[in-house]
């Protein structure tokens, strides 16, 4: 898969995300707290649009009669059947080990105000162009 830049960082702030198609793949983009986060926007149950699902946290490990609510924002719910994705990893909450999504890696990079350029030579009389 090759490199896309998809917006500037001011366009996605923290808390929000971005649904593209990259590649004939639809790509959900998230920023948590300034970091950012994509995940193929296909539940593996029944192929929902899982990226348009609901960000939530989810309960904790605690002790008994004790409800410790964490992870805010880094949960994906998908809207069709509730099955919970950690956006970070893409792993499913309830079998992390068998059940996941597809994650790509993110970088934010400096922009650049140059124009794309290319290789060009002569062969033989013809100009060629390397892309």
């Amino acid at each position: 898969m090759g490199k896309h830049v998809v917006c500037k960082v001011s366009e996605l702030p923290p808390g929000e995300r971005k649904i593209v198609t990259l590649e004939r793949r639809s790509i959900g983009i998230f920023n948590i707290e300034n970091s950012y986060y994509a995940l193929k926007n296909v539940c593996p149950h029944y192929k929902a649009p899982l990226c348009k699902g609901v960000v939530t946290g989810m309960t904790l490990p605690s002790k008994p009669k004790e409800f410790n609510w964490g992870r805010e924002g880094e949960i994906l719910r998908c809207p069709w059947h509730g099955w919970e994705f950690d956006i970070k990893t893409g792993k499913s909450i309830f079998d992390p080990h068998k059940c996941f999504v597809k994650s790509y890696e993110v970088t934010v990079e400096e922009e650049s105000e140059s124009v794309e350029t290319f290789e060009v030579t002569v062969e033989l009389g013809a100009v060629v162009v390397h892309i």
